[in-house]
């Protein structure tokens, strides 16, 4: 037997990240792949596999669309791809909202087939009851308030939330029913910023803001976004880098190559041996 052990990295729980309230702040991004996961994992300590990858790898015009065995196939891919970081993954529209047993049904199925972490759902009172449902039957819950990107039919587009006196009263009430039933963290997104605030302050587990306020006990972003892989990024995106540009260069300076018959050259091509 080899004398030299692979370094054994434990994975960070839902009651680690419960734990970093009012703390360090929560560093959380999303991934879809596993190479992308490879890269975050030593960075992050939560990687969300969001139905947002119907958007961000599929084309799809927003999340609705997004299925069970999408999620499933891309939470397997981010599992490979990591070894530190939390990985919670989004139930899709349609997966949880109904029955408590449907709803288990769906997210034990999540657990089993990729191996993460937690699951995440857009909470509201409606919802709250099939949180608590899946909490007292081992399943970690990641709840998500404000701006809930499933509801786009219902709104008419996305747009902040939190504006009106009436709005910011009922998404602190969701924000508490997603907590009241078992939920270990819970993301708020597109509010007001003392909207974000306060509901940081009202609640006993981190929040995660997206669009929110940097009050809040983490932080999440679309990876794709961050890295400037699109022409368009929302207001509460930061670039961090111009990967869009860059990776634009690289296959301008490729295709060229090619047409001049400048690639493959001699470092690239296999060569018969002498004799």
């Amino acid at each position: 037997m080899s004398s030299h052990r692979q370094e054994t990295v434990r994975r960070l729980t839902a009651p680690d990240i419960a734990a970093r309230k009012g703390g360090v702040p929560v560093v959380c991004l999303t991934a879809y792949t596993a190479p992308m996961a490879e890269i975050l994992d030593q960075h992050c300590d939560l990687l969300l596999v969001g139905d947002s990858v119907g958007m961000v790898v599929h084309g799809l015009p927003n999340t609705v669309g997004v299925t069970l065995e999408m999620m499933i196939l891309h939470g397997q891919a981010v599992m490979r791809g990591s070894r530190r970081a939390m990985v919670v993954v989004d139930m899709p529209f349609g997966s949880y909202e109904g029955s408590a047993e449907v709803a288990y049904a769906n997210a034990a199925r999540v657990m089993k087939e990729t191996g993460c972490s937690a699951v995440k759902v857009e909470a509201g009172p409606e919802v709250a009851a099939n949180i608590e449902y899946l909490v007292k039957r081992g399943i970690p819950v990641m709840g998500h308030v404000g701006l809930r990107p499933q509801a786009v039919m219902v709104d008419g587009g996305f747009r902040a939330k939190g504006k009106s006196s009436v709005e910011r009263a009922s998404i602190l009430d969701d924000a508490r029913a997603a907590v009241d039933a078992g939920s270990f963290c819970v993301v708020v997104e597109g509010v007001a910023e003392g909207l974000a605030r306060e509901i940081t302050a009202a609640i006993p587990v981190p929040t995660i803001g997206i669009g929110a306020s940097a009050g809040c006990d983490g932080q999440i972003l679309v990876t794709d976004d961050m890295l400037g892989l699109f022409d368009w990024t929302p207001k509460f995106v930061r670039r961090y880098a111009d990967l869009r540009g860059e990776i634009g260069k690289a296959v301008a300076g490729y295709a060229e190559d090619v047409r001049q018959r400048r690639f493959p050259g001699p470092a690239e091509i296999y060569f018969a041996k002498a004799g």
